[in-house]
């Protein structure tokens, strides 16, 4: 099991960049699809982006150009680079892990493990 732990949130500009990070807890994310979920007040939880055991990478529509995923090279985090920041960013922002995953982002329910989230605020 791996254990997701994210940082990085907080309040920016619009047109700004935060940089978020999801920690594996204990061991790494080597045999792991992960991604990035968020959930704004109101809202349902969206997919945002997302990274295969094999680093292929994947994203929102509106995110497109703007944001970026990534893995270190032990594997042991996963970052999301946001840029061109704006309001509708806001939300809390959510890491999961789901082991040797090829489906559909949009199945949230194979995520089996999920992060405690993390605040992500743009100011306009």
């Amino acid at each position: 099991q791996v254990q997701p732990v994210e940082s990085g949130g907080g309040l920016v500009q619009a047109g700004g960049s935060l940089k978020l990070s999801c920690i594996a807890s204990g061991l790494t994310f080597r045999s792991y699809t992960v991604a990035w979920f968020r959930q704004a007040p109101g809202k349902e939880r969206e997919f945002v982006a997302g990274v295969d055991y094999a680093g292929s990478t994947s994203y929102v529509d509106s995110v497109k150009g703007r944001f970026s995923i990534s893995k270190d090279s032990t594997k042991t985090t996963v970052y999301l680079q946001m840029n061109s920041l704006k309001p509708e960013d806001t939300a809390v922002y959510y890491c999961a892990a789901a082991e040797w995953y090829s489906g559909s982002y949009e199945r949230q329910d194979k995520f089996e493990h999920w992060g405690q989230g993390t605040q992500v605020t743009v100011s306009s």
